[in-house]
C-alpha cells in the first residue's frame, strides 16, 4: 500500500525498511531499536500474586528467582544502581498503578523487592488494605512517615509517589 502526499509516493512503516537495500534496511532496524523509548510491557496474570505477595513479606524472597521472573516478564533491566535492577511495569497491585519494579542484586547482606506505585503512600496503604486486608501504620509523626506491616512490608514516600518493598536479611550459607 502505498499513500501519496503532494506528488510523492510514500510507503507506509514496515514496507518502507524492506523497500531499503540490503544493510541499509538491518541498519535502519537498529537505529529504530535505539531511538524507541523504553517502553513497559504488561504484567502477566501471575505479576499480582508473584510480585505482590513478595512485596507484602508474604513469600520467601529469592533474588535470582525473582530477576528471571521479572526478565521474562517486562524483558532485561532498564538500569542497574543502588544494588538494585530496575525493571519497567505496566500492571496494577492491590488496584494501584505501578511503573517500576525493583530486585536486589548480590551487593547487599539484605535481599529485597519492591515497586513503585504512581499514588500516593496514603492512597497506597487504602488500596492493599482494601484488597488484601494488610495495614501499613505510620511508625511517626512526620510529614513523610514511613509506614509498616506487620509481616514487615515498608511504604515511603519517593518523590510524588510511594515506594513499597519488603527487605529481608540473607540467609547464612549451608555450613555456617
Amino acid at each position: 500500500m502505498r499513500l501519496a502526499i503532494g506528488s510523492k509516493q510514500v510507503l507506509p512503516g514496515a514496507a518502507r525498511l524492506r523497500a531499503l537495500p540490503g544493510r541499509s534496511c538491518a541498519m535502519a532496524l537498529l537505529a529504530l531499536a535505539a531511538a524507541a523509548p523504553l517502553a513497559a510491557r504488561a504484567a502477566p496474570s501471575t505479576f499480582g500474586p508473584v510480585i505482590g505477595s513478595a512485596i507484602l513479606c508474604r513469600s520467601h524472597l529469592d533474588n535470582a528467582y525473582f530477576h528471571d521472573y521479572l526478565v521474562s516478564a517486562f524483558g532485561p533491566s532498564y538500569k542497574h544502581e543502588g544494588g538494585a535492577y530496575w525493571f519497567k511495569a505496566e500492571g496494577t497491585l492491590w488496584g494501584a498503578p505501578v511503573t517500576d519494579i525493583m530486585i536486589s542484586d548480590d551487593t547487599s547482606e539484605l535481599v529485597f523487592v519492591a515497586a513503585v506505585a504512581d499514588t500516593t503512600p496514603d492512597k497506597l496503604e487504602e488500596s492493599i488494605r482494601n484488597a488484601v486486608g494488610v495495614r501499613h501504620l505510620s511508625m511517626d509523626n512526620s510529614p513523610y512517615p514511613v509506614r509498616a506491616s506487620n509481616p514487615g512490608s515498608k511504604i515511603v514516600y519517593f518523590k510524588t509517589k510511594s515506594k513499597i518493598y519488603c527487605a529481608k536479611y540473607k540467609p547464612l550459607p549451608v555450613g555456617r
